[in-house]
């Protein structure tokens, strides 16, 4: 991407509390689609988030935000930011409704295009006949559904969302999942998730960053973390996997034994992987599936978190 393309673009910032370091020389570029924020507790998310609205001053480095500098122009990176916090944040007394449309008017928006605009939200969030209940009688989920709701009433250009799927059964975890695609695939918004959750960056994320010990360990394309640094096969055998195994090295083929029913061939040649479908027919031997060989973000996550350990004191 060019530079100007960039809604978020991150140089040397850095932020101290007293003698304790909350991020050590970050430099970032966020641009469209979605971008997963991963990192163990601690590890400076929330100063990070915090930073990018301009609620914390930096100690060192500089920043912009949609065009806007983070020590400057705060108010201004707000007004197009949607933010929704990990924690509740909602006036118990009041419905559903009547706090997405308070947001709507503190965004400048008048009371009858307001309360238009809380409506429209609710229902893409999936509050329904609830949106007339005080929010204090919620559930997890539906005060959920709520900042979600609360986050995006005034149409922001970049939407940061801190743990939006926590506490969600599968389901309505699915269907924040699905909002948030949404918002990025359709109405073409920046989303900065942050969250500990792997597979809801694996299932969405266009992008990944891993912060550790308030330093950027990663910052790649889930595409080429998902690639494996070398190519291969999976291969996955309804009865023992041995028999095929054993033949296929005395054919020369590069295989190992993962598992009681699945080994893997290191090469990407099409011609060595029909020469093994051939062996499987040869020693009886059913395949149940063939899968390109991906990196386990999981594994990738915990190798970042393991250099950062070593690396910094």
């Amino acid at each position: 991407m060019k530079m100007e393309e960039f809604l978020v673009q991150l140089d040397g910032v850095s932020k101290f509390y007293g003698a304790t370091a909350a991020l050590v020389d970050v430099r970032l570029r966020i641009g469209r689609g979605i971008t997963g924020l991963l990192g163990p507790n601690g590890a400076g998310k929330t100063t990070l988030i915090k930073v990018l609205l301009g609620l914390v001053r930096i100690s060192a480095g500089r920043g912009m935000v949609l065009g806007c500098s983070i020590g400057r122009s705060a108010r201004s990176i707000r007004q197009q930011v949607g933010y929704m916090p990990e924690d509740d944040c909602y006036i118990a007394a009041l419905s559903a409704v009547e706090t997405v449309q308070l947001g709507a008017r503190l965004s400048g928006l008048p009371g009858r295009e307001a309360l238009r605009r809380a409506h429209e939200i609710l229902d893409f969030c999936g509050l329904k006949e609830e949106r007339y209940r005080q929010a204090a009688t919620y559930s997890l989920g539906m005060r959920q559904k709520l900042k979600f709701a609360l986050a995006i009433v005034h149409d922001p250009r970049l939407v940061i969302l801190d743990e939006p799927t926590s506490g969600l059964d599968p389901i309505e975890r699915e269907e924040m999942l699905s909002r948030i695609q949404v918002l990025a695939r359709k109405f073409g918004k920046a989303v900065l998730l942050s969250t500990h959750i792997l597979p809801d960056v694996q299932a969405i994320c266009d992008e990944v960053v891993i912060l550790a010990r308030g330093r950027v360990r990663m910052a790649e394309s889930l595409e080429s973390l998902n690639r494996p640094a070398e190519p291969a096969y999976w291969i996955q055998t309804v009865g023992p996997a041995a028999p095929l195994a054993d033949w296929a090295r005395t054919q020369g083929l590069p295989v190992q034994l993962d598992n009681e029913r699945r080994l893997q061939l290191a090469t990407d040649d099409p011609l060595l992987l029909q020469r093994l479908w051939q062996g499987a027919e040869q020693t009886g031997s059913a395949i149940r599936s063939v899968q390109p060989a991906k990196n386990s973000l999981e594994a990738i996550f915990l190798e970042a978190l393991e250099e950062s350990t070593h690396a910094y004191p």
